[in-house]
């Protein structure tokens, strides 16, 4: 099971950047968690970030042959970026959007993403944590997180 996780402009600098919004936690803190995560359920894991839209972009279209999931924070580009939504509808496998902040009580420029209407779902205002989310999400849906969790971790409400 292999996951990429793709971050956008601006979340380099997560820990300085406006943390009365996004906190003090770090993008590097942040890809531990993941790598510690995907270590446990037994996962193969790509962690990106890019402030440049192509790169974004190819990115996206690399994990057409080396993810079976995508997660992607697409930060900014959430809001403006017609190329990054055709790329996401190119991938086959599940895509969950993250967010930091819940976009949903943000202002009006930064409430409405244009690339959710690409994803399966959307993770908003859980912090960090929300990669984790994902993550789980992700493994729940292609039926691979471990054995070794609670049946209602691994399945959920039936």
């Amino acid at each position: 099971m292999r996951i990429m996780i793709i971050n956008g402009p601006n979340l380099n600098l997560l820990g300085v950047r406006e943390p009365h919004i996004y906190g003090s936690t770090t993008l590097d803190a942040i890809k531990a968690s993941c790598a510690q995560f995907a270590a446990f359920a037994g996962v193969q894991l790509a962690f990106h970030q890019s402030n440049h839209e192509g790169v974004l972009v190819d990115l996206i279209q690399s994990a057409r042959n080396d993810a079976d999931a995508l997660i992607i924070n697409p930060a900014a580009y959430s809001f403006t970026s017609i190329a990054m939504y055709d790329a996401l509808k190119i991938f086959e496998g599940p895509i969950y959007e993250v967010h930091i902040s819940n976009i949903h009580a943000r202002d009006e420029l930064h409430r409405h993403s244009k690339l959710s209407a690409a994803v399966k779902g959307v993770i908003a205002g859980l912090g960090p944590y929300g990669y984790i989310v994902a993550m789980q999400a992700a493994l729940q849906g292609l039926g691979r997180l471990p054995e070794t969790l609670p049946e209602a971790m691994r399945v959920g409400p039936r």
